[in-house]
């Protein structure tokens, strides 16, 4: 009769307590009636990925000073719908600790495991690498915490190891190969003979196989597929073969420093000098950022790729982020900066409107929410695997760079209905909301 009493006192509670209804409720680092709350900046500081986590970081302080009232707001003035008030979120002052991934996915999951059980965090956020992303996501769904990853591009984080904890506001693999494949087809033809150099792990993997699904489906050939190690520095062992290969067009399939050193020895191997099978050899990068253009430079001029996000454009939400941004720095962000800083905001707009950081709820309120005004056009968090989807933008190494950051130009904004797909064709299951 005890329960039967405590469970018809329950549901005679009136509605309109909806806002605190989960206050009581027991999950990790709940904040409760603390008059702050705890995110957890998780990037590479050092690793063949550290350029891209410094941005990161820079744009996550910003966001942490946006959401907390302070400097212009940035895109707190173009996102809509938006819940945050410029208080914090639900009153409470946002704080921040931060960790080194080192690109490495044991000791991003060491450094995410001490900011969960030592610092309290309530959200992880951050990486660069696929690997440190799916290993983070794994973690946070065990621990109940969620994860806002980073730069990942790799099919499987909202694949076959995507998590109910985990959401990506960055595109992924399948994207670029959906976006690149007209344009590879209009610039370089059908009868193409393609040398892959590919990073040896998820990312590298599910980018290779994007590509290749692409491009044979135009009629290409696939010559050879080469796995490289992340960090390798010299990568003239894995060049030199490509000349004799009777490839006439090399991709790489490489981040960060391994795509500016990859490049900048291919084409001082006189790659792009030769004549292939009656073709102009071309090297193809399908996965571009103003970072990896500013340190690969000259090399990078002409060269095709795709980018989720890039800071010349003139939306009303990148132009809010780049003038924040640069008022900061001095300097425009990156891709990694962009989508870094637009996942710290929805989160903490998911909790505003939730009424609550009980986590099954923020899930909730952010699975299938649809928002515009943060650069990338009407974009939306798929219920079915928490992948965001919105327009991808093809974009060249710009010939005639205006300045040491007008590196990339955007040859076509990419529709979202031509990057779409279903969620089943990469497996995997979200789990629980309870954990």
């Amino acid at each position: 009769m005890k329960v039967g009493a405590a469970a018809l006192t329950a549901a005679s509670m009136p509605m309109f307590f909806t806002k605190d209804a989960w206050a009581a409720k027991e999950f990790r680092n709940n904040p409760g009636n603390a008059g702050t709350v705890k995110f957890g900046f998780n990037v590479p500081q050092s690793g063949a990925y550290a350029d891209e986590g410094a941005d990161e970081l820079r744009a996550y302080k910003l966001a942490v000073k946006h959401i907390n009232g302070e400097g212009d707001g940035g895109m707190l003035n173009t996102m809509k719908p938006l819940s945050l008030k410029g208080n914090g979120i639900l009153g409470k002052k946002l704080e921040y600790v931060t960790g080194d991934t080192q690109t490495k996915s044991d000791a991003a999951r060491a450094s995410a495991k001490r900011m969960i059980e030592k610092d309290g965090v309530v959200m992880i956020t951050g990486g660069s690498s696929s690997g440190v992303a799916v290993a983070v996501q794994g973690l946070c769904q065990e621990m109940g915490v969620i994860f806002m990853a980073g730069l990942t591009h790799s099919n499987d984080t909202t694949g076959k190891d995507k998590r109910r904890y985990g959401f990506r506001h960055f595109f992924n693999a399948y994207m670029s190969g959906a976006a690149l494949g007209p344009v590879l087809k209009q610039e370089m033809g059908t009868e193409r003979k393609a040398y892959h150099l590919t990073a040896d792990y998820t990312w590298g993997w599910t980018q290779e196989e994007s590509i290749k699904n692409t491009t044979e489906a135009l009629g290409w050939k696939t010559t050879a597929a080469v796995r490289t190690p992340v960090g390798a520095g010299d990568f003239s062992q894995y060049i030199t073969p490509v000349l004799n290969s009777g490839a006439d067009v090399l991709i790489l399939n490489h981040y960060g420093k391994d795509m500016i050193n990859s490049l900048t020895q291919a084409v001082q191997f006189g790659l792009r000098d030769k004549q292939v099978n009656g073709k102009n050899f071309e090297i193809v990068v399908p996965l571009f950022s103003r970072l990896m253009a500013q340190g690969a430079g000259e090399n990078i001029k002409g060269i095709l790729g795709t980018t989720n996000w890039n800071w010349a454009l003139q939306d009303e939400g990148s132009k809010a982020f780049v003038k924040s941004f640069g008022q900061e720095y001095g300097f425009p962000p990156s891709m990694a900066a962009h989508t870094c800083y637009v996942q710290a905001l929805l989160y903490a707009n998911a909790v505003e409107q939730a009424g609550s950081f009980y986590p099954p709820e923020v899930i909730k309120t952010l699975e299938g929410f649809k928002f515009d005004g943060t650069g990338n056009g009407p974009t939306e968090y798929r219920a079915e695997d928490h992948q965001c989807f919105k327009d991808v933008l093809v974009v060249r190494g710009n010939q005639n760079p205006t300045s040491q950051f007008d590196l990339l130009n955007v040859e076509q904004i990419v529709p979202r209905s031509q990057v779409e797909y279903d969620a089943k064709i990469f497996g995997g299951e979200l789990g629980p909301y309870e954990v």
